[in-house]
């Protein structure tokens, strides 16, 4: 009999729920795992969401959104190289049959290759769904000088600013115009940015996502800085040439993150000095999985909607 898993589907820009699906069979180096929690992206899932995703390989619907799951391994098969009992992130799956897996991993039940996962502390409970976060945090810096002003106090923002400040560097100065999202800072200032008037920073990091920012973020650098795009940017990028010009700027995009990223975050966490307290804002039960993904969208209050799959499968 054929494995099912309620999973969260998204039929249509708008169109959410939870429905049963079909699992693939597992091949011996997959390894099943029973989902505990999930996260909601308010980057790339609200652009399936309002159906404004850029076309990419493989986009289309209906689609398993997510890539921030944490969960049990049940079943390990024999070449997975992981074992039953292990608690592991999963970044995603594509294991529902005709249903795309655009990122796939919010189900209570995933089918992945076992090189895949990535093994975390059971006790980190729903943080460990930060992991994805994080390690994209990670790798916007992993080998560059780290950044003085990083732009947006969302999670992002704050795991960038966290990461740096447990990497020793200097702590940078954050912005926000939303005054409910400038509390929760750990050793770093945030600032309104009309409230700042330096113009000489040497790394500066979006992780906003608003491209209208590049015009002005060029014009704080200082001679020969570097400007960091580590938001997800649904339109074209442009900005004026003179002012990048006169300061001779760089401009450097941060891909997603890699393996080695992951395993160098699940260090600095396991050696508390990065903590994931804090980031985490809202909860709700699977079951109520459309209001969830619309106040995770919506409100702005929410950094980080966790989805609970525990007694779903």
């Amino acid at each position: 009999m054929a494995m099912t898993a309620p999973a969260v589907v998204l039929r249509s820009p708008g169109q959410l729920g939870v429905e049963l699906l079909a699992l693939d069979e597992p091949k011996p180096e997959d390894v099943i795992v029973d989902v505990e929690f999930s996260g909601v992206s308010t980057g790339t899932e609200r652009l399936f969401w309002e159906g404004r995703m850029p076309q990419f390989p493989g986009m289309g619907y209906p689609l398993v959104p997510g890539y921030e799951s944490v969960g049990e391994i049940v079943a390990a098969g024999s070449a997975s190289g992981r074992r039953v009992g292990e608690t592991v992130f999963v970044p995603g799956a594509k294991c529902f049959g005709e249903v795309r897996g655009l990122f796939g991993a919010a189900s209570s039940v995933l089918v992945a290759p076992g090189a895949r996962v990535a093994p975390v502390a059971a006790p980190l409970g729903e943080q460990a769904a930060l992991f994805a976060l994080a390690a994209t945090a990670y790798h916007a810096f992993a080998n560059s000088p780290q950044p003085e002003l990083i732009v947006g106090h969302g999670v992002l923002g704050r795991l960038i600013a966290r990461i740096a400040v447990a990497r020793g560097a200097e702590a940078p100065t954050v912005w926000e115009k939303n005054p409910a999202r400038r509390a929760g800072a750990h050793g770093y200032p945030v600032v309104d940015p009309d409230a700042d008037a330096r113009r000489d920073y040497r790394v500066v990091c979006d992780a906003s996502g608003d491209g209208a920012l590049v015009d002005p973020l060029i014009q704080r650098l200082a001679p020969g800085g570097e400007l960091v795009l580590a938001g997800f940017y649904e339109a074209p990028i442009s900005f004026a040439f003179p002012p990048a010009f006169m300061r001779e700027a760089r401009l450097r995009i941060a891909a997603e993150w890699k393996p080695q990223d992951l395993v160098a975050t699940n260090a600095l966490v396991a050696s508390g000095r990065l903590s994931l307290e804090g980031l985490i804002t809202h909860r709700r039960p699977a079951a109520e999985a459309s209001s969830a993904y619309a106040v995770a969208f919506d409100d702005p209050s929410c950094l980080k909607m966790i989805i609970d799959w525990k007694g779903t499968a």
